[in-house]
C-alpha cells in the first residue's frame, strides 16, 4: 500500500504531533525521518529542551514508521538516552529505522539529532503488531 495514503490517515488523527511541529520528510515501510524546530514552549525550567518534547518527537517518527505496513502498530517498549542537551531554535531531525521485523513485533532505532548533526538522543522502541489494518481495502 502506498505510504503516503497511510502517513495520511494517521495524520489526520494525529493532533498532538501537528503541535509538536513535526515535518514529514520521508516515509515507507520501516522507515520514518521527520523534522521539527524547538520552539520557546518546548523548553524546560534550566533553558533546555524538555525531554518529554524529545521522546514524544521520537515516538513519532517510531510510530509513523511501524504503520508503513498497514497494520496497526503499538508500542510495547521504549526507551531513551539523552546525549547532549537540545536548544531554543534547534531543528531536529528525527529519524527511525527498523531493525528487526517479525509477524507480530518490530525493533526500531531512532536518533534524534541538531542543525549541526550533533546527536541530542537516541531512542530504541519496540512495537507490536495488532493484524488490523489502518486503511480498509
Amino acid at each position: 500500500m502506498e505510504s503516503q495514503r497511510l502517513l495520511k490517515a494517521m495524520l489526520d488523527h494525529d493532533k498532538f504531533s501537528e503541535w509538536l511541529g513535526l515535518e514529514v520528510i520521508e516515509v515507507r515501510e520501516g522507515y520514518a525521518k521527520l523534522q521539527a524546530v524547538v520552539r520557546p514552549e518546548m523548553m524546560n525550567g534550566v533553558g533546555t529542551v524538555h525531554g518529554g518534547v524529545t521522546f514524544a518527537m521520537a515516538d513519532s517518527a517510531f510510530a509513523f514508521s511501524c504503520n508503513m505496513y498497514n497494520n496497526i502498530s503499538v508500542a510495547l517498549d521504549v526507551h531513551i538516552s539523552f546525549t547532549k542537551a537540545g536548544r531554543e531554535g534547534d531543528i531536529f531531525t528525527i529519524e527511525s529505522q527498523e531493525v528487526s521485523s517479525t509477524k507480530r513485533t518490530g525493533i526500531y532505532d531512532i536518533k534524534v539529532t541538531n542543525q549541526h548533526n550533533e546527536l541530542i538522543a537516541l531512542f530504541k522502541g519496540t512495537c507490536f503488531r495488532t493484524g488490523k489494518p489502518l486503511i480498509e481495502e
